[in-house]
C-alpha cells in the first residue's frame, strides 16, 4: 500500500467516524502507533483539506443530528441507558467533540460520571452497582436503624452486677 493510499484511507475513515485512532488502524498503521500517527496526520494541511473535501461530498436526505437527538430521547424515556449514552457520544462527535486522547481531571471525570448516572436513572444505577464485584452488601436503612436502636439500648441499660456475682 502506497503512502498516498494510506492517507486516502485514513481521510475517508476519519470523515465518517471522526475517530483518528481507529482511522489510522483502518489505514494500516499498527495498534501501537495509531494514536500518534492520527495526531500527526491531522496536523497536515493536505490531510485536513482532503477530509473537508470528502465531508463535503457526503450527502443524505436524513438530518443525522435530529435523528440522533430523537434516538437519545427515546432511549432515555425507555430507560435504555446504553443506547442513550451511545447517541450522546455520536452527537458529540458530529458536533466536533473528539474523544481521542482526551485527558480529564478526576473532578471532570466525576462530573461526567454523575451526568451519565443521572441519564441512567436511580434504579438502573442501583442495579448496576449491585452487579459490581467490589460491592459487598451494605446495610439497608431499616438495618441501620435497627443497629442504632440496639446500640442505644445497650448503652442506656445499666449492667446488673448481681448476676455476675451469683455466677
Amino acid at each position: 500500500m502506497s503512502v498516498s493510499e494510506k492517507y486516502e484511507i485514513f481521510c475517508q475513515h476519519y470523515a465518517l467516524s471522526r475517530n483518528g485512532t481507529e482511522s489510522a488502524k483502518q489505514a494500516g498503521y499498527s495498534n501501537k502507533s495509531a494514536a500518534n500517527q492520527a495526531s500527526r496526520l491531522l496536523q497536515r494541511s493536505e490531510i485536513q483539506e482532503r477530509i473537508l473535501e470528502i465531508t463535503g461530498e457526503l450527502s443524505t436526505n436524513i438530518d443525522v443530528v435530529t435523528e440522533l437527538e430523537k434516538q437519545y430521547m427515546t432511549a432515555k424515556s425507555n430507560n435504555h441507558g446504553q443506547t442513550a449514552i451511545k447517541a450522546l457520544e455520536m452527537l458529540g462527535r458530529i458536533r466536533g467533540a473528539n474523544p481521542d486522547n482526551v485527558e480529564q481531571s478526576p473532578e471532570t471525570l466525576e462530573r461526567e460520571i454523575i451526568r451519565c448516572l443521572e441519564i441512567l436513572g436511580e434504579q438502573k444505577v442501583i442495579d448496576l452497582v449491585a452487579n459490581c464485584k467490589w460491592n459487598y452488601s451494605l446495610p439497608t436503612l431499616e438495618e441501620k436503624e435497627e443497629i442504632e436502636y440496639i446500640l442505644e439500648e445497650s448503652l442506656t441499660e445499666e449492667p446488673d452486677i448481681t448476676e455476675d456475682i451469683e455466677k
